[in-house]
């Protein structure tokens, strides 16, 4: 895919002044990396001298060495379809530069010098070098070649634009990379050799996190290790790739080997947040900067990722975001209950999944608001097609919560209701159904009215963006609780609850679990029971699809080729591709219900409220997307 980028970060071991075998074992690692198809790789800073040199810095024979060895490392590494980013000492005139060096076949693109020396507690830079401010010269010749000389560089390598910075510089306030992430580049390589201290291994990965998250972008992070001198700090090696605050892989600190981190940069993920923030387009707007764009050449491979994707994207991986979660909701809905003053939350339970958390929510709810779980009134409401398990699970677990529970056969009025517009009841078609869906809700409302209260929906996400609801049924309530959870969500946070709960309300909802999804509308055939899976495909597929559509704007081609992978062994090309043309069908042909969505707090990265996330007309065509999947 066009839109990833192959980069790596490497530790090479390494002896202290000795520039010719310092330069072997970075040589012998970029080909290990070109084999690898990696495209762009970065190594620790002066990783060609070592960085523990100390006043040797100073000394002709070590820089007369390091340029001679530089050439040959040009020769060697000119046949390799790779762009290399070494740090070595640079002269320029009568300044010493310490630089990021960038090559690509031969050819020195560019050297981005260190803005920051630390020059406190253990670190004297000042002692050698000059920082890139106080440059005199902003072009020098090394190896032969004239070379800018600037921190104002950005280097084009296909879809990604790429700025380098030098340790000390992303410690910084304001570091070198934040300016050039506002001019453009969506990838950072920091060439680093910052010594391992107690708690710092933690700190720097948090400011890796911050920092690429703040900055939209990637960054890739390498650090000396074993090999530098030892006689007042140590450095452990430590190498990390980030994309937008996620680490995509990292190095095993105090290994006695060298070592190459590699994964795929998502350059597109990366343009497409930045294109939804508005925040970062106006600051760039205020830090405009001349840079220098090199174009570099290098032609992206198609090749393999060195990624993975989640394929349960909504579901956190930290299980301490569950009770944020559940918090939020419980947060939004108590503000309504405060606002309207309401004496009764009205709650049609089904003996599913959704009613089933929704019920937890209002319980909570009520908890923190110091009101008992009487003032729920939970309604379950019988008919044609519920089965003995969902009728009894949905009576149980009210009971079980201790709320004030209804029982209302709506089967008779339904009849009344299908006679009155001439319809058979024998023919179960979408009016049959939908009939069904409409009374629930009829009686709901009608009872808020009675009880002083509300009405609460329990729809989800999921449902939400794919219409999979009743116009005018469950579609409406007076506030959706579960409105910005995912149908793989809710099932992740009520498996997580039945885990922390008493033994009786832990079997009801793992039994709730293991029931098939159904609206139970249609009675049971020889065929089976009515199953929505059965009839539109899996959530946790739906779920992806939306998740990419919506969080990063992808296109059906990249979002089937994820899938792909997230999904490797579970479903063939033949039934994603089905089940992606029925999800943008549906998404596109059902805006008409989420135009006029009751009020539901969002929780997850984004929601589909037409007040908040998702603008979309009801009549937009789909014809662009169904094209691109017939191109997949």
């Amino acid at each position: 895919m066009e839109s990833f980028i192959k980069v790596a970060a490497s530790i090479p071991s390494l002896k202290v002044a000795d520039v010719v075998y310092n330069a072997k074992q970075i040589v012998m690692l970029c080909k290990k990396a070109a084999k690898e198809n990696v495209n762009i790789i970065t190594f620790p800073e002066t990783c060609l001298t070592g960085y523990t040199c100390g006043d040797l810095f100073l000394q002709s024979t070590l820089l007369n060495k390091t340029e001679d060895t530089l050439s040959a490392f040009l020769k060697e590494t000119k046949k390799l379809d790779l762009i290399i980013i070494i740090g070595l000492p640079v002269n320029a005139g009568a300044q010493l530069a310490n630089c990021a060096v960038v090559i690509y076949k031969g050819k020195i693109l560019g050297a981005v010098p260190k803005t920051y020396l630390p020059n406190y507690k253990e670190f004297y830079e000042k002692r050698y070098f000059t920082p890139a401010d106080n440059l005199l010269q902003e072009k020098i010749t090394l190896c032969g070649q004239e070379v800018p000389l600037s921190t104002k560089l950005l280097f084009k390598a296909g879809s990604a634009i790429f700025a380098c910075e030098i340790c000390e510089d992303l410690w910084a306030p304001v570091s070198p990379s934040s300016i050039a992430a506002l001019n453009g580049a969506n990838l950072i390589f920091n060439l680093s050799a910052s010594d391992e201290l107690v708690g710092k291994n933690e700190y720097r990965k948090n400011l890796l996190s911050v920092h690429s998250i703040k900055n939209i972008c990637a960054y890739v992070y390498a650090s000396s290790g074993l090999g530098e001198s030892t006689t007042d700090v140590a450095y452990t090696g430590n190498a990390f790739i980030y994309e937008n605050g996620t680490c995509l892989a990292e190095s095993k600190r105090f290994s006695t080997k060298e070592q190459l981190i590699i994964s795929d940069i998502d350059i597109e993920k990366i343009n497409k947040l930045r294109h939804q923030n508005i925040t970062f387009s106006d600051t760039s707007a205020n830090y405009k900067t001349a840079y220098t764009i090199i174009d570099t050449k290098l032609k992206l491979k198609k090749n393999s990722l060195n990624r993975s994707f989640e394929s349960l994207p909504f579901v956190p991986q930290n299980k301490k975001d569950f009770d944020d979660i559940l918090n939020i909701q419980v947060f939004g809905l108590a503000k309504r209950i405060i606002h309207t003053n309401a004496k009764t939350l009205v709650l049609g339970i089904s003996g599913g999944l959704d009613s089933a958390w929704a019920l937890i929510v209002c319980a909570h709810t009520l908890k923190l608001l110091g009101r008992t779980n009487k003032d729920i009134l939970a309604i379950t409401m019988p008919a044609f097609a519920t089965s003995k398990r969902t009728r009894t699970n949905a009576l149980a677990l009210a009971r079980a919560f201790g709320t004030t529970t209804k029982e209302i056969n709506i089967s008779n009025t339904c009849l009344s209701q299908l006679k009155d517009i001439k319809h058979s009841p024998k023919n179960h078609d979408i009016t049959f159904e939908n009939t069904q869906a409409r009374y629930r809700t009829q009686i709901l409302m009608n009872l808020a009215n009675q009880e002083g209260g509300f009405v609460i929906g329990t729809g989800d996400l999921s449902e939400l963006a794919l219409g999979w609801c009743t116009y005018n049924g469950d579609h409406m309530s007076m506030y959706g609780v579960n409105a910005g959870l995912s149908k793989t969500l809710i099932k992740a946070l009520t498996l997580n609850y039945a885990e922390n709960s008493n033994p009786k309300i832990a079997k009801l909802l793992k039994d709730i679990l293991d029931t098939p999804i159904s609206p139970e509308l249609v009675p049971a055939t020889k065929k089976g029971t009515q199953q929505t899976e059965l009839s539109i495909g899996p959530y946790e597929l739906h779920d992806f699809f939306l998740y990419y559509l919506m969080r990063y704007s992808f296109g059906p081609k990249k979002i089937f080729y994820m899938a792909k992978i997230a999904f490797k062994n579970k479903y063939t090309e033949v039934e994603l591709k089905k089940y992606m043309q029925i999800f943008f069908k549906r998404f596109f042909s059902q805006q008409f219900k989420r135009s006029c969505l009751p009020d539901g707090v969002k929780v997850c990265a984004f929601g589909l409220s037409p007040r908040g996330d998702l603008r979309m007309p009801s009549d937009a065509s789909v014809v662009a997307w169904q094209k691109e999947m017939e191109e997949i």
